[in-house]
């Protein structure tokens, strides 16, 4: 028996490795996998930054953050000093 393949298509799947029991930021509620609010597309280009308080969130909602608080950086969960961390490996 012969078996001709007409036609093939692939899928591919990513997410974040993010060592963590919520998959969410805590500033805008979407998922690592997906985007910020302000991003078209998830990926290299909406990256998530990770704290010394372990807490995760996308670069530009943190930025965000920031830039609006009347404060220090201080982290948007436990309102610590912010300090980045190293990146995970």
């Amino acid at each position: 028996m012969k078996v001709n393949i007409i036609s093939w298509n692939m899928g591919a799947k990513w997410s974040w490795d993010v060592q963590r029991d919520d998959d969410v930021c805590g500033i805008c509620h979407y998922s690592y996998d997906a985007c910020c609010s302000t991003c078209k597309m998830p990926g290299d280009d909406c990256p998530l930054i990770w704290g010394e308080c372990s807490h995760v969130f996308h670069l530009h909602c943190l930025m965000t953050w920031f830039q609006s608080s009347t404060n220090d950086e201080r982290c948007p969960l436990d309102r610590t000093a912010w300090k980045t961390a190293t990146a995970p490996t």
